[in-house]
């Protein structure tokens, strides 16, 4: 007798017990690290507010999954773990600086592609309460050496600052971010479509892969050399941009050349976005890993 196959919804998936014990496996080796690195685990709802939301993700808020429960509230599925943590951090006010790390569902309502889902698995590690230097350099050579621990071969960590799209509206900027997806043609492209002359955009993306680190860039290589992060392990990507609206500061995406551009991480400095829950400043920075993209590029 055949059996009768009921599809799950596109972008979801059943995990068979093989794929299941990889991601357990490589989650212990992570969390080993982090608990040795002094970072403690903290679990937050599958389901917020959508106003907790919304507002924070830039033009990717298009892809929250929004919902009405019975009361009438408008509800929403988490789309990552980061606003989650702040609004956690802005309610039980922990004792700063706080060091959490979280493994979680996040959805996203986006096209299916390779090592993304619609429901995937987030790794987050993140230091609230400190805008030092020492915790964005910490953060980064954590999530090398958790890479490399779990079997990534040559992982490289390319690092901006957003202080470098200073004076450049948000629509130029997620165009740029997109170099390594598009291509120059590609961007240029885009940003005609803005209303800009092909001479300027190319003018705007040649000052872009001109731009030199900036000092706190600068102060950042050197503590991660100092941690003993090999040079050829991260380096300066004056167009990495990183779409999310939260990020003030450092910013960076973790890529293995076995995996092409398709980052198998990334994170930045967020230095607002717990004061919209707060009322006060504080500063934070962390880092994700996706799951789904890690297993795969193994």
């Amino acid at each position: 007798m055949s059996s009768i196959k009921t599809p799950t919804p596109k972008g979801f998936r059943d995990i068979q017990p093989e794929l299941a014990k990889k991601r357990r496996g490589v989650i212990n080796q992570i969390v080993e690290i982090l608990e040795e690195a002094g970072f403690a685990p903290i679990e937050t709802p599958t389901v917020e507010f959508a106003k907790t939301l919304k507002g924070k993700y830039g033009e990717e808020e298009r892809l929250i999954y929004e919902f009405k429960d019975r009361g009438g509230r408008d509800l929403a599925l988490r789309y990552d773990l980061t606003v989650p943590l702040a609004r956690y951090v802005a309610t039980y006010n922990p004792p700063l600086p706080f060091r959490r790390y979280q493994i979680g569902q996040v959805f996203r309502g986006e096209n299916p592609q390779r090592g993304r889902w619609r429901e995937a698995t987030q790794f987050d590690f993140d230091t609230v309460g400190s805008s030092d230097l020492e915790e964005d350099a910490e953060i980064i050579s954590t999530a090398i050496k958790a890479i490399k621990t779990v079997g990534v071969q040559e992982p490289v960590m390319i690092i901006n600052d957003r202080k470098n799209f200073e004076g450049l509206s948000k629509a130029v900027i997620i165009a740029i971010d997109k170099l390594d997806k598009i291509g120059q043609e590609g961007v240029i492209g885009e940003l005609t479509n803005q209303g800009l002359t092909k001479e300027k955009a190319i003018t705007i993306l040649q000052s872009m892969r001109n731009k030199k680190p900036t000092e706190d860039l600068e102060k950042i290589f050197e503590i991660l050399k100092d941690l003993g992060i090999a040079s050829n392990e991260f380096q300066f990507a004056p167009t990495l941009a990183r779409g999310l609206d939260y990020y003030t500061g450092t910013i960076f995406e973790i890529r293995t050349p076995s995996y092409g551009n398709l980052s198998l991480g990334g994170g930045g400095r967020y230095d607002n976005l717990i004061g919209v829950f707060a009322k006060k400043s504080i500063p934070a920075v962390g880092f994700s890993f996706g799951l789904d993209r890690l297993i795969d590029s193994l």
